[in-house]
């Protein structure tokens, strides 16, 4: 039997990066989108272990073990959104697993296979956010992988760009308004 989402079935959970919390404007402002459309907002905070520095094969079963416990309070009742930056798109291999929405800001593609591994697996829609500048970002896979990508010409991974910091929340900007988009077209029509 087909089960029809009301509002007040949304969640959202937002999974941070390693250098900051899920109260970051990048994450702050997509959450909000999502409470805005009637979503309960999980926000993890965490302190990575140092040796996710110097062992990077520990952050994918670090993130997946710090967000399954979240995913698996929420119920099985409720498809949770995902809302990840860096780090925290290591739980992409999570939304392969569970069938969940999401939206990866400055997911990691290039520093190993994990990330874009788990994307490839995925069953629900997902929007990725990234710049030209972020070592981190490949173009092209990021669109072999989703034809919903935002990217930001000169953005690094912390989608700012050089000079004057209005062109900074210019972007932030850009952000949220395809993130509200993915939201009311893709995630909950």
């Amino acid at each position: 039997m087909l089960r029809h989402v009301t509002p007040h079935d949304r969640v959202a959970v937002v999974v941070p990066r390693v250098d900051s919390g899920p109260h970051m404007p990048l994450l702050l402002y997509p959450a909000l989108a999502a409470q805005a459309r009637g979503a309960r907002i999980h926000r993890l905070d965490w302190d990575a272990p140092p040796e996710l520095q110097t062992r990077p094969e520990l952050k994918g079963p670090w993130v997946t073990g710090q967000v399954a416990p979240v995913l698996d309070e929420i119920g099985p009742h409720t498809t949770p959104l995902l809302i990840g930056s860096s780090l925290g798109s290591r739980a992409a291999a999570l939304a392969a697993e569970r069938g969940l929405p999401a939206v990866w800001i400055t997911p990691t593609l290039t520093t190993d296979d994990w990330v874009p591994d788990a994307l490839a697996k995925a069953t629900k829609p997902f929007l990725l956010v990234g710049g030209t500048a972020d070592p981190f970002w490949d173009a092209r896979l990021a669109r072999e992988l989703s034809p919903h990508v935002i990217e930001v010409d000169g953005a690094d991974h912390a989608m700012m760009l050089p000079g004057p910091l209005k062109a900074s929340a210019d972007v932030l900007a850009q952000v949220v308004t395809c993130v509200e988009a993915f939201l009311d077209e893709v995630v909950w029509p």
